[in-house]
Formats: structure tokens, sequence, C-alpha cells
């Protein structure tokens, strides 16, 4: 944890344990106060490659869900146009889902003719 990142270390110690000068104990005991840290602490984040919270991200998913339950109830759902953004995307850095081709139909009609003509090989 050190070597990872010394500072992050010593504010979750000070923080949690009112520990400012860890060396002045023995290496054991720092060893076991490192262990119970939260696992939102800023050194075990780090350590894991978390960017936010775990209760951070749940939130973003419920209202990315959310907000997708909204926008397929409007106009621009129904067509597949203006996607919400995701929180967790931009949260966690991630990219985009690529677009995948998105097919509308007007009619029940529209589609058997669509599928029809792909089951016979045309495009």
């Amino acid at each position: 944890m050190i070597k990872t990142d010394e500072e992050a270390l010593i504010c979750d110690l000070a923080e949690t344990y009112q520990i400012y000068d860890y060396r002045q104990l023995p290496t054991t005991r720092v060893a076991v106060f490192a262990c119970g840290l939260r696992d939102d602490s800023r050194i075990k984040m780090k350590l894991s490659g978390q960017l936010v919270p775990m209760d951070t991200l749940l939130l973003a998913g419920i209202s990315d869900k959310l907000s997708m339950l909204v926008w397929f109830q409007t106009e621009d759902g129904q067509k597949g146009k203006n996607r919400p953004t995701s929180l967790i995307n931009l949260l966690t850095n991630s990219k985009e889902e690529s677009k995948k081709d998105v097919v509308v139909f007007d009619s029940g009609e529209d589609f058997v003719k669509t599928r029809n003509q792909l089951m016979v090989g045309g495009e």
C-alpha cells in the first residue's frame, strides 16, 4: 500500500484512526490498521482500480434505468433518437456502447414485409 500511494494511506489512517505518523508504530500494527480500512477508503479504491465508491455507482445505475424508462415514453425514445447519456459510463470513463443500427417500423405490416425480404435473402 505504501508503494502504491503513501499519501492516500496517510490520509486514510489519519481520517479513520487519527494516526498522523504511522512510522512511529510497529509495521505489523500499521498493516492491521491498513487492512481494516473501509472499502471506499482512498488507498483501497486505488488498489482495486475503482474510480468512484460502489454506492455512487448503484445510484448512477438507478438514475440511468429511470432516465431510460422515461425516455422510452417520449417520441424520441419510440424512434430511437437522442438516447440519454449514461452516468455510469461517465463515472467509470468507459466507452459509449457502439451504436447499433436501429430499425423502427410504423406498422406490423412493414415489419412482416421487411422480415420476408430478409428471409428470402434480399436487403
